[in-house]
């Protein structure tokens, strides 16, 4: 699948820039595009209609005065992706590094204003060395100008950020605040602070890189939700995102046309190990459910206990929340908790449904998750899913222990349906630890404790680890054979299209944060 997305970028890429095949591998080989020249590959050809292209700074000291470029260092406006109306603004780090100027930030809030009041998506190609100092608390209100922006269109537009090249100090604070942050390897980085000030301050040696690079911030801050190898892969990235979500918190992302066939999967009959205590790995599942080839993973090397993405059901645009068995068993973890919330919460708000994947033993334990809050953490996961008002189905593939149960989308907490699998275990602990504590006192009397204990955990497993018992008090709403699940789900969601929901009336909740 890489292979041919990069071929198809390839192709896009000669006929978008119409610079021939010589320009394309340059391009490629110093893996930055110019501003322009983003703009015009990311947008439909011809669509482009740009906005304050003559604008120049106001600054008349340090010897600015005799230094203005048109544009002051962005470029703004409005086209279309794919006959899609988006706003969008790209910094041109040829101009002062890309420095925010106070009519730099003018022209990026007048483009974002724009894009909330007619709804359609904002896109940002940050390129830019940060604050202008020659303008002082000027270019600084301009970045919180932008911010308070930021914050108005949260969950109104999709709001989506580029980092193309530096990202540093105030600006990296507009990019945190929208929807999704892609990062192009090697050549783009963020950070509050830069490598100078943490020697000073810290005494640390560390490189921009290793600071704040592409790397570093897909696979131990979670700050970057995908990352791509040059610019024109993290274009394609962005094209690609955009065809799972809809204009606006008012609409639903079309839905492909699609005719209901013989869904039956066999593959998924033999993902499922006979040993429950062997991984698998649930792409495998995900990959038997959806439209072929359609899974897009966000925060792929990040908390890789729990796989987040979009994918297409039936024609249909789902978000995926599916905890990884091969990755510490797919127990919830600080980590995994936030990033699944998260992604819940975007779905949620911009009317796209949730398929929820569960084989979960539970709870990761350990004084280093308790004292980083594993507890409000994971409370974070419970109450974006309790909140979720879009069509919600969860599928219990093995594993449902404890109140990792509840917080993966349990019936309990509002999920339209809950099927399981023959293979499905809900319990509230695993059968070997609970009969342990059930039967100490029978184990401990016993001639031959440790076959007593084998005995008491086969009898609870009998009697817990499968699904019929929440079958039949109603918290499973179908035991159902794996080869059928996509025919259910795609026959499911069909039904709860029309779902509406009236929620208690108030300003906002206040989620543990």
């Amino acid at each position: 699948m890489k292979e041919k997305i990069k071929n198809l970028n390839e192709k896009k890429a000669l006929a978008k820039l119409g610079g021939g095949e010589v320009r394309i591998k340059r391009q490629h080989e110093k893996k930055k595009l110019t501003a322009r020249e983003r703009v015009n590959y990311l947008l439909d050809e011809g669509s482009f209609e740009e906005i304050g292209i003559l604008v120049t700074h106001r600054t008349t000291e340090f010897g600015l005065e005799n230094m203005k470029f048109y544009g002051d260092g962005v470029i703004t406006g409005y086209g279309t992706i794919n006959e899609r109306l988006i706003y969008i603004f790209a910094q041109d780090f040829t101009v002062f590094g890309g420095s925010l100027s106070e009519t730099h930030a003018e022209k990026i809030c007048k483009i974002m204003d724009l894009a909330l009041q007619v709804g359609a998506p904002i896109i940002g190609l940050n390129d830019s060395g940060g604050a202008r100092i020659q303008e002082g608390v000027r270019s600084l209100g301009g970045y919180a100008d932008i911010f308070h922006r930021n914050v108005k269109a949260s969950g109104v537009i999709p709001q989506i950020s580029g980092i193309m090249g530096p990202c540093a100090g105030g600006a990296v604070y507009s990019p945190a605040i929208t929807d999704f942050t892609m990062m192009v390897e090697d050549t783009s980085y963020m950070f509050v602070t830069g490598p100078n000030v943490v020697k000073t301050v810290t005494n640390e040696t560390v490189t921009s890189e290793e600071l704040g690079g592409a790397s570093a911030h897909s696979t131990k801050s979670g700050v970057a939700h995908t990352t791509s190898a040059n610019d024109v892969e993290l274009l394609e990235d962005i094209k690609l995102l955009l065809s799972y979500m809809p204009q606006n918190n008012q609409e639903t992302t079309k839905q492909l046309a699609y005719k209901l066939q013989d869904e039956v999967r066999e593959v998924l009959s033999n993902i499922i190990p006979d040993n429950p205590n062997k991984p698998y790995d649930m792409h495998h599942i995900i990959s038997g459910i959806i439209d072929a080839d359609s899974f897009y993973e966000i925060h792929k090397n990040y908390a890789e206990n729990i796989l987040v993405g979009f994918a297409r059901l039936g024609g249909r645009s789902i978000g995926v929340v599916a905890n990884q068995p091969m990755v510490l068993a797919g127990v919830l973890d600080v980590e995994s908790s936030r990033k699944a919330a998260r992604f819940t919460r975007f779905c949620d708000a911009f009317n796209i449904p949730l398929l929820v994947l569960v084989d979960v033993p539970g709870f990761l334990p350990g004084t280093n998750q308790e004292w980083n809050g594993i507890i409000t953490n994971g409370a974070k996961l419970l109450y974006a899913l309790s909140e979720a008002t879009v069509p919600k189905i969860t599928v219990i593939t093995r594993k449902a222990y404890g109140g990792a149960y509840d917080v993966m989308n349990s019936k309990h907490i509002g999920a339209d349906l809950n099927y399981a699998w023959p293979s499905a275990e809900i319990a509230v602990m695993g059968a070997k630890g609970a009969a342990e504590i059930i039967f100490k006192n029978e184990i401990r009397a016993a001639k031959n404790p440790e076959e007593k204990w084998k005995e008491k955990e086969a009898e609870y497993a009998d009697n817990f680890a499968n699904p019929y018992g929440a079958a039949k008090r109603g918290f499973i709403d179908e035991v159902i054979l794996p080869k059928n699940t996509r025919r259910k789900l795609i026959k499911a969601f069909k039904m709860l299209e029309g779902k509406k929901m009236d929620m208690p009336v108030r300003k906002h909740g206040n989620i543990p944060l």
